[in-house]
């Protein structure tokens, strides 16, 4: 049963990241899981464990997460600034 659990957090926590990072290739991180893991069950269970419903389903219930994990796809998702100088030719 903990097993068990703990694949569906990280299928959760997975699908929290894909959420917040703008690339794909990116692990989930740390904190997406932890403050996204409750929505996704609150919010999601249905889905569980199809990542990209999951994905598509805390996307459509994104008024509706905790300050936390918005906070957290908010920042994530912000496009990242350019890098520009001598070290980038």
């Amino acid at each position: 049963m903990n097993h068990s659990f703990r694949q569906i957090s990280f299928a959760v926590a997975f699908a929290a990241s894909a959420l917040t990072l703008p690339n794909a290739a990116h692990a989930y991180t740390a904190e997406a899981q932890q403050m996204c893991t409750g929505d996704a069950f609150r919010l999601c269970s249905a889905e569980i464990p199809n990542i990209p419903r999951i994905t598509a389903c805390m996307v459509q219930h994104k008024s509706e997460l905790s300050p936390g994990c918005r906070a957290v796809m908010d920042r994530d998702s912000a496009p990242q600034p350019v890098k520009t100088g001598p070290d980038l030719e």
